[in-house]
């Protein structure tokens, strides 16, 4: 089975792309946000201790298996990068991206990121984060960063524009080479 990392900004998409393309090829999703953080009320506020996380993600990225990774693992991810198969990365018109993620934190959190809410300020910091991806220098995670990472990656890398559909961008993925390669490898 074929092991695929989607990647880009937050809001563009990479967590309903990878879960779509899961779905799709009956294989896991993973999300780098599931060990990257720890289960905390309110969510996102707690980084989990790096060799743990290391620990966890080799533990569900094993070479033998098919998966899809989703978001940004740049700075600790580094023992499972040879695995990938193909990267697909996607990219966004900034307005359109964080007006998506604007509505996402507000369906997801409600009153709670709102004046006065327990998660008022964390919320504000997120955004300005990620408003910042298309023009932060590479220490962040940011348009640089990604595009010095995928310099020094071996894997091919599909860029999108995730303008398009979920629907539309898991079948350019699902077209690729590699995926028919392992696609066709698997038997299915």
């Amino acid at each position: 089975m074929v092991r695929i990392h989607v990647m880009g900004a937050s809001g563009s998409g990479t967590t309903s792309l990878g879960i779509a393309l899961a779905e799709k090829l009956g294989i896991p999703h993973l999300d780098s946000d599931d060990f990257y953080w720890m289960p905390t009320d309110p969510p996102y506020t707690t980084p989990r201790e790096i060799g743990p996380r290391i620990a966890m993600l080799e533990e569900q990225a094993q070479p033998e298996r098919g998966w899809v990774l989703t978001g940004s693992a740049l700075k600790w991810g580094m023992s499972i990068e040879p695995l990938y198969q193909l990267i697909v990365f996607l990219r966004l018109d900034p307005a359109v991206r964080m007006a998506r993620i604007r509505k996402r934190e507000a369906e997801r959190y409600g009153a709670r990121i709102s004046a006065g809410g327990d998660m008022a300020q964390k919320s504000q910091a997120f955004l300005e984060w990620a408003e910042s991806y298309d023009v932060a220098g590479p220490g962040q995670r940011s348009l640089a960063a990604h595009e010095a990472w995928l310099e020094t990656q071996t894997a091919p890398v599909l860029r999108l524009n995730s303008m398009n559909s979920v629907t539309e961008l898991a079948e350019a993925v699902l077209r690729h080479p590699v995926v028919q390669a392992g696609v066709a490898l698997s038997g299915r």
